[in-house]
């Protein structure tokens, strides 16, 4: 376990063997959340994981077949959560 401190400005340093192994790089986006038992989760940002609304997507991807049922899109997204190892309850 490394321990760093709270600077007067707000800010911490992130240990040189942790920047190391995690391969962080200068300018590199962090998101941080606050648990109810008051820790704090600090997590590197993916790249361009910025969060965009469907509207903002919707109709960007061309498609040239036929329009596919109700049925086929539920059993296609059905088959993608089966994939990724999600489990529907």
């Amino acid at each position: 376990m490394e321990i760093t401190r709270l600077s007067s400005r707000g800010q911490i340093s992130i240990p040189k063997a942790l920047r190391g192994r995690l391969h962080l790089q200068p300018g590199q986006e962090f998101t941080i959340e606050s648990t109810t038992d008051g820790a704090l989760l600090l997590r590197p940002a993916k790249p361009g994981s910025n969060e965009v609304t469907l509207d903002e997507v919707a109709g960007c991807l061309r498609y040239a077949g036929p329009a596919k049922t109700l049925e086929e899109m539920d059993a296609a997204i059905a088959q993608g959560v089966q994939d990724q190892g999600h489990v529907r309850r």
